[in-house]
């Protein structure tokens, strides 16, 4: 029998035992993981980051450049608390600008950790494993970054918890017919659950890095956060029953919160805005983001952390599908907006918005957009493309900026030029705009860099269930069955 015909076998085989196409050496996507790894191996590389491994200068470089951008922050939101929003660049039309473009950019980028972890774990995809842990932790300290932003727009954040329904002495409500109130609604559900899902798969990790741990203060560390996890059949399946559960929960969330978001804008009665579009517009947009923010995280850490036998070429070919398939969707809304507003609609209003994107003061912005989101992308047809990691870590880069882009057109365009000519205006941001959103990319990167050197990146239980010997016996099985079927 020749070497194809083994491995269409094994991989028939492996298939009928619910494992398909993992085994296949020969395939032209690649391995899952590298061949001749063990569970020793994964265990002492994936420990041996936090434990063992010293911490490289980079890392204090980047560290200290992403907490200097922190301090930024903070001076702004402080400057903010005791002046108010006026600080900002945002004006009579433009009462939206900086702010909810941030928010609704920061929204996005966690979309994709919910898409890798509960939506492809549902479908069994095999190739999540490696970077589900990143996108996890991705879209926690994304919402993190998002929520600052309503929160100081409001100019009363002391007040906040008004927005919840709590009784108290005032018997103050919340107006539910506010689009603010469905943010509140929909992020804090986003996010608790986000994070009860990320911790629930930190646990059996968690666990391997108490035993492994030799300094008492860090072993009793881990021993806390590992909740008493002793790897007993009892523990795994109670385990797998709250991953299932918590991914199923977590699934329509990632349709309903950014669907949520773009009604926002839907029920208001600004041209380019008052459209149905928006929902699925808006949740292929934030997985394109997402995907796109993955890579820019993923590509330098498998580097610097010599993660190539982990995460290998078939996890970053995938992605660049994943981002190729949503570009195509994103492309193809923007392709429609103005047929809808120069024919469908026939609305003058609306007529004049797609005119002024595309020949008024911002028109460099929309097409710098357009390039980014929609040109860009398409040399992730070839395969080459998609496996030369320097190519795609540039194309992750501008897609990013090109949805943030895409963000600043649909709030500041819209709004600068409104119904009446006398009342149009022009957006420009001022220094606390800026510090603010880097302040936020401060945060986020230092969040990261924190994590990476204290949590484990990439799970090792479920790389081990990706390994040819987890599922020997299911082979085996299979194969007899086969044999006493035919």
């Amino acid at each position: 029998m020749s070497a194809y015909e083994t491995n269409v076998k094994l991989n028939r085989i492996v298939g009928d035992a619910g494992r398909p196409g993992e085994f296949d050496i020969n395939s032209a996507e690649g391995p899952v993981l590298a061949q001749g790894l063990s569970y020793e191996a994964i265990t002492d590389k994936i420990t041996g980051i936090i434990l063992k491994m010293g911490t490289p200068r980079w890392w204090f470089g980047v560290m200290l450049i992403s907490s200097s951008l922190l301090v930024g922050l903070l001076f702004a939101l402080t400057v903010l608390v005791f002046k108010g929003i006026g600080i900002w660049g945002n004006n009579e039309p433009v009462g939206w600008a900086w702010d909810i473009t941030n928010f609704v950019w920061w929204i996005g980028i966690g979309h994709a950790g919910t898409l890798i972890s509960a939506i492809l774990l549902l479908l069994k995809q095999e190739w999540r494993t490696s970077i589900s842990r990143f996108s996890e932790t991705m879209t926690i300290f994304a919402v993190m970054c998002a929520g600052l932003f309503p929160l100081f727009h409001t100019g009363r954040p002391w007040v906040a918890y008004w927005l919840f329904p709590l009784p108290n002495t005032m018997g103050v409500w919340p107006q539910f017919k506010s689009p603010l109130v469905w943010d509140v609604f929909a992020v804090s559900t986003y996010f608790t659950l986000s994070v009860v899902f990320w911790y629930v798969g930190l646990i059996p990790d968690l666990g391997t890095l108490r035993d492994r741990a030799k300094p008492m203060f860090i072993k009793k560390m881990y021993g806390m956060l590992s909740m008493g996890w002793r790897g007993s059949t009892k523990h795994w399946s109670r385990y797998e029953t709250a991953a299932l559960l918590l991914a199923g929960l977590c699934t329509p969330l990632v349709v309903s919160v950014h669907s949520v978001v773009s009604m926002d804008f839907a029920v208001g009665i600004v041209p380019g805005w008052h459209t149905t579009i928006f929902p699925p517009y808006f949740v292929a947009g934030a997985v394109y983001s997402g995907f796109a923010m993955v890579l820019t995280l993923v590509l330098p850490a498998r580097k610097l952390f010599h993660l190539e036998d982990y995460i290998t070429m078939r996890h970053i070919d995938s992605m660049g599908k994943v981002m190729l398939a949503t570009g195509l969707i994103v492309g193809y809304a923007y392709t429609f907006e103005p047929f809808f507003g120069l024919i469908y609609s026939g609305n003058k209003y609306e007529h004049f918005l797609i005119l002024n994107r595309a020949i008024g003061p911002y028109a460099p912005f929309y097409w710098t957009l357009v390039l980014c989101n929609v040109i860009t992308p398409q040399f992730l047809w070839w395969r080459k493309i998609r496996h030369n990691l320097v190519v795609l870590f540039i194309i992750s880069i501008v897609v990013n900026i090109g949805m943030w882009l895409e963000r600043f057109v649909i709030i500041a365009v819209s709004l600068h030029r409104d119904f009446l000519p006398s009342s149009w205006g022009y957006f420009k941001p001022t220094i606390f705009d800026v510090l603010t959103f880097t302040g936020t990319l401060g945060f986020f990167v230092t969040m990261m860099l924190l994590f990476l050197r204290s949590m484990p990146a990439i799970p090792m239980f479920e790389l081990k269930t990706s390994l040819p010997q987890a599922h020997t016996g299911r082979v085996e099985l299979a194969d007899f069955e086969e044999e006493v079927a035919s």
